[in-house]
Parts: structure tokens; sequence; C-alpha cells
């Protein structure tokens, strides 16, 4: 059950990269097209700076990738714990429908981003996260040495 808990935090992985080539993709043509010189910029710019400069649909594929580098690095933490302690198919399922919605939130912040869908994805995506969490509270803190296998 091991791989079969790793694998959706394996999948938001390569999912993170998939943002991060989007939001490149789309950022530097804008930036060029705001006139911005890349070779002459000031040391020290912050994607935060571009707010304003490039259009707000190219920056909101950079929020969702700062949003992957949030809540999820507790789904890792999560994931990982559970692989470890013996995961069951519930566990799974569960880092399966936090995955599947995360890209769900992604592609829907990167393209519509209307706040009134947004938000109820990301809710139900912490209510699924909320489970693994409490998963990996159970397995490890009310674990019984005893029972486990020498």
């Amino acid at each position: 059950m091991q791989a079969q808990m790793l694998a959706p935090a394996a999948v938001l992985v390569a999912w993170s990269l998939v943002m991060l080539f989007w939001m490149a993709f789309t950022r530097f043509p804008a930036m060029s097209k705001s006139g911005m010189d890349l070779k002459n910029a000031k040391p020290g710019g912050r994607g935060q700076d571009l707010e304003g400069v490039v259009p707000d649909n190219v920056q909101w594929k950079s929020h969702n990738y700062a949003h992957l580098m949030e809540q999820p690095t507790i789904f890792y933490a999560a994931v990982v714990i559970i692989a470890l302690m013996g995961a069951s198919a519930m566990d799974a399922l569960f880092a399966w429908i936090y995955v599947g919605l995360r890209i769900v939130h992604s592609v829907w912040q990167a393209t519509v981003n209307r706040v009134s869908v947004r938000f109820p994805l990301f809710l139900l995506g912490t209510l699924a996260l909320t489970y693994l969490a409490w998963r990996a509270i159970a397995l490890t803190l009310f674990n019984d040495p005893g029972l486990a296998p020498a």
C-alpha cells in the first residue's frame, strides 16, 4: 500500500512543475511585451513586483504556483507518515481526492479565477487534507507498538 499512498504525492509534485512551466511560459512573454528589459532588471526583483505590470490573467498562474508551495506541504508530510505507518485504501482514496481537487483548483485559478468556484474547491481539498492529517495522527500517536509486526 506504500506505493498507492505515495503515488498521489508524486502526481502533485509533477503537477506543481507543470504549473511552474505554465507560469514561466506565460510570464516571460508578458514581461517582454510590457517593455521590461530582463537583462538590465534591477537586482532582487520578485514575482510580486509584476503585479499591475503584466496582465492579471498572467499573474494567476504565479499565484497558483505559490499556493502549490503552501498547503500541499502539509499533504506531503501526512502522506509520507501514513505510507510509513500503513495506509488503508481509504487513505489512498482521500489522497487522490486531494490531488484531483488541487489540479482542478489550479486549472480554474489559472484560467477563469472566479472565487465563488475556487473557494469551494479549496474547502473540499482542505477537508480531504484534514482527514489525512487525522489519519497521520491516529497512526502515530495512538499506535500500540505491541501490535506492530516484528
